[in-house]
């Protein structure tokens, strides 16, 4: 016969929290080694904190300190802030938030402090339980935890602030150095991504700069939106067979991108000098993408209004 599990009201086990469940805690502490990526021995309950008292402090493997705070009911911030207070007054790497029932913004909270942080922090989930009429048993279950997994997510995510960041900063510079020169893109911000634009004069068509760790470039980029491929197709082909004219005119060659298996089009110049990862050559990628687009532009406007559309 195989009997059935029951959840218990967890305060018909463990009436008060701070005088009852987290001594037994304390005095059976080796029973959260189950559930954790390591092992936690030596508990001592209410320990100080500046003027505040740890639930629990006990010691990892290495005998470095780990805290664990305690709460019935549902996790909230009052309790997250004091695991973080006690964290950084006792100098521990490690917490364990051990809730009745964790707040999903709880959980994404201690998910972003594994991924950003140095500390590991663990969200445990505390229940008892009950088979048919046997004893009430604790059950704890690891909600969230530190992994390698989430150490790379934040990793990946620290690099994708920081690039956002740079490139913002890229942006306003050569926008402000533009603007000295041409009206060209003199009512758009800076972008966070890869490339800013402005229209060319007619819908779908843009002028646009790029640029990437180590080079940049500056383009007319033709997307007039959904189910647009044959259109941009065509304006593409137009400029095409004016190829030879155009790159005449402008000095130099250009790269063309019909880019068949895309909806949009591409006409671009590459430029070698550096990109948003060589900081100390700013001024002089921007200068010459500025000069680069002034002068492409002149060339192909004329050719732009022309266009059968």
């Amino acid at each position: 016969m195989i009997g059935k599990i029951k959840r218990v009201p967890i305060k018909e086990v463990w009436r008060r929290e701070a005088a009852d469940f987290t001594p037994w805690l304390r005095d059976n502490i080796d029973i959260l080694n189950d559930i954790l990526n390591f092992s936690i021995s030596g508990a001592e309950s209410e320990q100080s904190a500046g003027s505040f008292s740890v639930d629990i402090v006990a010691e990892d493997d290495s005998g470095n300190p780990v805290i664990i705070e305690n709460q019935f009911g549902k996790s909230d911030h009052d309790h997250l802030g004091k695991l973080l207070t006690y964290l950084t007054v006792i100098e521990s790497k490690t917490a364990i938030w051990i809730v009745e029932d964790p707040r999903p913004e709880h959980i994404n909270a201690i998910t972003w402090l594994n991924e950003s942080s140095s500390a590991s922090f663990y969200l445990v989930k505390v229940e008892a339980v009950k088979i048919e009429d046997s004893a009430p048993a604790p059950l704890f279950t690891l909600i969230v935890g530190p992994s390698d997994e989430t150490r790379q997510a934040g990793i990946i995510k620290k690099d994708i602030a920081e690039r956002y960041a740079i490139r913002h900063r890229f942006w306003s510079g050569l926008l402000n150095s533009s603007k000295e020169k041409t009206k060209l893109h003199a009512n758009i911000s800076p972008s966070q991504h890869n490339w800013i634009g402005t229209s060319a004069g007619i819908r779908g068509l843009g002028f646009n700069y790029g640029i990437r760790q180590h080079d940049s470039q500056i383009e007319l980029y033709i997307d007039r939106g959904a189910d647009s491929n044959e259109e941009n197709k065509k304006i593409f082909d137009q400029l095409f067979a004016l190829k030879d004219e155009i790159e005449s005119a402008y000095g130099d060659v250009l790269l063309w991108e019909r880019l068949d298996n895309r909806r949009a089009c591409r006409i671009s110049k590459k430029i070698d000098l550096g990109g948003y990862r060589d900081e100390n050559k700013w001024d002089e990628i921007s200068e010459a993408m500025i000069d680069t687009m002034i002068k492409f532009a002149k060339v192909i406007k004329p050719h732009i209004k022309n266009l059968n559309i």
